[in-house]
């Protein structure tokens, strides 16, 4: 399979990483720091530098492109399989490298781009090109609504697939006219729409199932290939390391802040240090009424929220605080301001009458 596709692999491997060659082209005019992640409401809040955003993005969308055709081609079943249904695996990546790298150089060329009304239009064309082809899949490990009860029956999987490819059709055409809807309809429609589109088929793939069961038809489970045993092994490692790791970043870690003598001293877990001399700083004010506003470079979790901020009070800004923080010690100096939040609001006050005790000597 892999001889067979060869010019399909090659051919898709250089369109990913096409963005790398204009980014070098371009290079001299590239800032420093570029956009290269934007939250839900459309607003950039991820930033990196410029050598990451032009090699590092292509890299690894060229990686997860290998891994899939690696996955795909070695499934023995794709052999049978549809050439076009097949084609999907060969496209989507690197559609999905020159639309994102796309918006990241329109972004680093100060070009101003409403991502929250095209990201939706395009995930829909997208839904649509795939539910129309979710039917022609053939029964295999790799492709298309790969669940128990669809894996060990032909005529489960061919049915969940028609319906299924219904769904995600109605799907995307849902999500193509979401576009014209306020910001807040259309993030909260692209959620229910994706929830749909998984859990239906599913449902249906288990009504089957429960249909057959009561007409008496058995479902055999077929043996794995090779390259599924060796699939799975390498999942039940990396998946829980993932998990571990995913949950250790969002729901662990701390922020300390010292007083001493001369300066104070924040310490804070994933983030750089501060120290800060009370004689550098011009105001102290404390407040409960505090928009943080987005990140643009730092680290953001359940619970910490640390870096640079951006909002409309301070403009750009260093923010060191728990996610649960309710008050908040403000700093100036010179044009320079620093915010601190701890999880308690005891903690944010001691932490504010002592520093305003140190400046005031």
């Amino acid at each position: 399979m892999l001889k067979k596709n060869k010019s399909r692999i090659i051919i898709s491997s250089i369109i990913i990483l096409l963005p790398m060659i204009f980014g070098l082209i371009m290079w001299d005019k590239l800032p420093d720091t570029m956009t290269t992640h934007w939250g839900a409401d459309g607003n950039a809040d991820g930033f990196s530098g410029k050598v990451f955003a032009v090699f590092g993005l292509p890299a690894i969308t060229l990686i997860l492109h290998f891994v899939c055709l690696l996955f795909t081609l070695f499934d023995k079943k794709q052999k049978e399989q549809n050439p076009k249904a097949l084609g999907m695996i060969f496209w989507i990546l690197p559609v999905v490298s020159l639309f994102t790298n796309g918006i990241m150089y329109r972004t680093a060329f100060g070009k101003e781009f409403d991502l929250a009304v095209f990201v939706p239009a395009l995930l829909g064309v997208m839904f649509i090109f795939i539910g129309n082809y979710l039917p022609k899949v053939k029964q295999n490990r790799t492709l298309g609504i790969k669940i128990s009860w669809t894996l060990n029956n032909e005529e489960n999987w061919n049915k969940t697939h028609r319906f299924g490819g219904k769904v995600w059709v109605v799907g995307g055409l849902i999500m193509l006219f979401s576009v014209f809807l306020p910001l807040t309809a259309m993030v909260w429609i692209m959620v229910c729409v994706i929830a749909v589109m998984v859990i239906v088929p599913i449902v249906y793939s288990y009504y089957i199932y429960k249909q057959h069961q009561k007409e008496g038809i058995v479902y055999t489970t077929p043996p794995r290939s090779k390259a599924e045993k060796i699939a799975v092994k390498i999942s039940a490692i990396i998946v829980p390391i993932i998990l571990i790791g995913v949950a250790v970043l969002m729901f662990t870690g701390n922020i300390e802040v010292h007083c001493e003598d001369t300066s104070f001293t924040i310490n804070a877990t994933y983030w750089s240090d501060l120290e800060i001399d009370y004689s550098e700083v011009d105001t102290i004010e404390y407040r409960k009424d505090l928009d943080v506003g987005v990140r643009t470079n730092g680290f953001g979790s359940a619970r910490l929220l640390m870096g640079i901020f951006q909002n409309d009070e301070f403009g750009s800004y260093t923010l060191y605080a728990y996610t649960g923080a309710k008050e908040f010690v403000v700093l100036t100096s010179g044009t320079k301001t620093l915010v601190i939040g701890m999880n308690d609001v005891e903690d944010t006050q001691a932490i504010y009458d002592t520093m305003l005790e140190k400046i005031g000597e």
